[in-house]
């Protein structure tokens, strides 16, 4: 049996905090504004895993009230949300991601991102397609904040 998934997820630019994406440190004068550490890329993927099982969503699971997620590695979130989905049965068959960033330039992370998300996902990082666009100074990205899309297959092992 196959289950698609979709997960979107956005955050505002701020001063004072590190930029995170897809599990990986960017070098950048402002972060993503949020609970934990504001993942993006990980919170869509979270959130199309969820989705594909009708298991919720992310706020469901790791509520921004309860402060044992607070600034929380979202990649202990992943793990924490793939366990669901094995226990399931489900492995990943594949997964493509989007993400809108005006700046910085992210293609030299692109592919620590996909080791990363094999890595929690129990795949071959070739099941993994991360792509990273702008939004022509328009959309979210426009406006001082960076958003991710996701869309994934699950099959039953």
């Amino acid at each position: 049996m196959l289950r698609i998934g979709y997960g979107y997820d956005v955050h505002r630019l701020v001063a004072g905090r590190k930029l995170i994406l897809g599990g990986v440190e960017i070098p950048f004068d402002k972060g993503l504004e949020g609970h934990s550490d504001a993942d993006v890329v990980l919170h869509s993927v979270i959130d199309a895993l969820l989705g594909a099982l009708s298991l919720g969503d992310i706020g469901s699971h790791f509520p921004d009230t309860d402060p044992q997620y607070e600034g929380i590695d979202s990649r202990i979130l992943l793990q924490r949300t793939f366990s669901l989905v094995q226990a399931e049965g489900y492995v990943l068959n594949n997964l493509d991601c989007t993400i809108c960033a005006e700046r910085p330039k992210l293609q030299p992370y692109l592919d620590k991102m996909r080791e990363n998300l094999a890595k929690d996902l129990a795949c071959d990082i070739s099941q993994i397609s991360l792509k990273a666009t702008t939004e022509e100074g328009l959309g979210v990205s426009g406006n001082g904040g960076i958003s991710a899309t996701c869309i994934l297959l699950l099959r039953k092992q």
